[in-house]
């Protein structure tokens, strides 16, 4: 599907009605159990996806499915309880449609995070990873089709899509709260079956770090339309092969639970440290 921005501006129109006067500046994707940030927002407004024109729902374990805008740590927020992924039936471009909604509203700023299958076997499950980079090669673009100059431009550079100087802010507050923080390459499979042993090694040998189902789509789209972005993984598995284990979806929302306060923390601290206006 393809949609036109006058689809996009119908959307911001009806969430900016909901929200009054009040106007977002980051926005905060929350992968599999780690939507509880958006129930820390403060004076919130919670919107359902379902009462967003053209927002699809979101059917993965573990996400509510809804925005929340409001104030955390001092910024105003947008975060999204919930994403939505290529396996549940949607194209790149329907997966990736409320970034664009969001930068409309006033978004210059993403915080994307994740729970993947760790790739390394010098790391473990448990560990929170700053993505420094990704992989997207096997699969299309959410960008495919009729470019919208109002968000950017045909062929957008990709060489740092995950943002140097917030990746620097993040390195600055988990060291203040002594959180140990691994730096590395998302890999992107589209799923939803977990990957195979086999596929591992090819990820590993490729450069990937951590493998997951989501992020990747969402932070093209974000970067052709101009936003800083800052990534974070949780590791919340080993991948298919480390382990003579089968994967479920189960260890990762244990996974989450587990991580909730060290991952809370690191998410607030960064919010607190970031500027008013990021320099470009």
């Amino acid at each position: 599907m393809t949609y036109t921005i006058e689809q996009y501006r119908q959307s911001a129109t009806v969430i900016q009605e909901r929200m009054g006067s009040f106007r977002p500046k980051v926005a905060m994707v929350l992968g599999s159990g780690l939507g509880f940030l958006g129930d820390q927002v403060e004076q919130a407004v919670a919107i359902p996806y379902g009462e967003i024109p053209h927002f699809k729902p979101s059917t993965a374990p573990g996400h509510k499915g809804r925005l929340v805008f409001g104030v955390l740590e001092g910024q105003n927020v947008a975060v999204m309880q919930g994403r939505m992924h290529h396996y549940e039936g949607y194209s790149y471009e329907e997966v990736a449609y409320a970034l664009r909604v969001l930068r409309l509203l006033g978004c210059d700023t993403l915080i994307v995070t994740n729970a993947a299958g760790c790739v390394r076997t010098d790391w473990q499950a448990g560990d929170l990873m700053l993505i420094t980079d990704q992989i997207k090669m096997f699969s299309e673009s959410p960008l495919r089709g009729e470019n919208l100059p109002e968000f950017g431009v045909r062929f957008p550079d990709a060489s740092h899509l995950y943002t140097p100087r917030l990746q620097t802010l993040a390195r600055q507050a988990a060291e203040e709260l002594r959180i140990p923080l691994r730096e590395g390459v998302y890999f992107y499979c589209y799923g939803p079956q977990y990957e195979t042993p086999a596929e591992i090694r090819a990820v590993r040998a490729l450069g990937g770090d951590a493998v997951g189902m989501s992020t990747a789509p969402e932070v093209i789209v974000a970067g052709h339309c101009g936003m800083e972005v800052l990534g974070f993984t949780l590791l919340s598995n080993m991948a298919a092969g480390i382990l003579d284990q089968p994967l479920s979806e189960q260890e990762v929302l244990d996974a989450a639970a587990a991580a909730r306060d060290k991952f809370s923390s690191l998410i607030r601290a960064c919010l607190r440290r970031l500027p008013e206006e990021l320099p470009r």
